[in-house]
């Protein structure tokens, strides 16, 4: 495997990859079983050089869950700018909605890499990101330093609730999350966090918002998703907030398209789909341009 990384061109890959910028969705970059192989290695080496909780500073564009949704990665570029010319933090929920294409081979080396990946983040020592949300057992930012990896998510505990866990307006403290795991958590919980650890914002993803992006507790905690028309079966714009170096945060939004036009699927999915935050049913509100 050290000698598939060392052949990799990863100049020709990120080519490849952007020439399809333009084009419909559903046109398919064609990468090689190796080349895949390759860049999940390169990636785990360099998520495992980075700290766990990643200490950032602004300028920088945040995104929620793209879900495989290429074509919309590429729009969000095209606002923001494309690397390095600018930095992105993205909040997780990077795949899972496809349909299979590969062995279980190369779905283990993917889980190896993301075994790896970095579980939070602090802007700035101001604004806390993360993907699903807050822990009852979380009281010093030292704990998610303290977590050793690669690791799988455990059924409980403070990483899985960083990772699952969700807001509820209807909650006072902590509640039981639908989901089946995790918690919820109500406005004061956010509140208090923040205050603990001076903090001024969370960001974080993992629910469907219609307009992209969605307040909670008195402003003090934004949801952002990025992946528009998510599944193909929800009419949700996406987002993206731009975080300048004043720590003034602003949104560009992705409108959802003509879903006949740009069909997204989440057959053989093997997930629950991602469950909208104060949406009714899949195409609650038709038509939106």
């Amino acid at each position: 495997m050290a000698a598939e990384v060392e052949k990799l061109n990863l100049d020709n890959i990120i080519a490849r990859l952007l020439e399809v910028r333009g084009s419909k969705p559903g046109k398919n970059v064609q990468l090689t079983e190796n080349e895949i192989k390759g860049l999940c290695v390169k990636s785990r080496e360099i998520f495992l050089s980075q700290p766990i909780l990643l200490e950032l500073e602004a300028p920088l564009k945040i995104c929620g869950d793209v879900h495989g949704q290429y074509y919309d990665l590429l729009r969000l570029f095209e606002y923001g700018g494309f690397p390095p010319e600018s930095n992105y933090l993205f909040l997780g929920d990077y795949v899972d909605r496809g349909k299979r294409r590969y062995n279980i081979k190369l779905w283990k080396t993917f889980t190896d890499c993301f075994n790896c990946l970095p579980v939070a983040a602090i802007i700035d020592e101001k604004i806390f990101c993360c993907h699903g949300g807050l822990s009852p057992d979380l009281q010093s930012m030292e704990q998610i330093r303290r977590i050793m990896r690669p690791t799988d998510v455990p059924d409980q505990g403070l990483l899985c609730d960083l990772l699952w866990s969700d807001p509820d307006k209807d909650v006072t403290g902590w509640g039981e999350n639908d989901r089946g795991v995790s918690f919820t958590f109500g406005p004061e919980v956010v509140a208090k966090f923040l205050h603990k650890h001076d903090l001024d914002l969370i960001c974080r993803a993992h629910q469907v918002v219609e307009d992209g992006y969605e307040f909670f507790a008195k402003r003090q905690l934004v949801t952002l998703f990025s992946a528009p028309n998510y599944c193909g079966e929800f009419d949700n714009a996406g987002s993206m907030m731009t975080v300048d170096e004043t720590l003034m945060c602003s949104f560009q939004i992705l409108k959802p398209a003509d879903k006949k036009k740009f069909p997204y699927s989440a057959a053989g999915s093997g997930r629950p789909v991602t469950p909208p935050r104060n949406t009714p049913a899949p195409n609650a509100k038709k038509g939106k341009k």
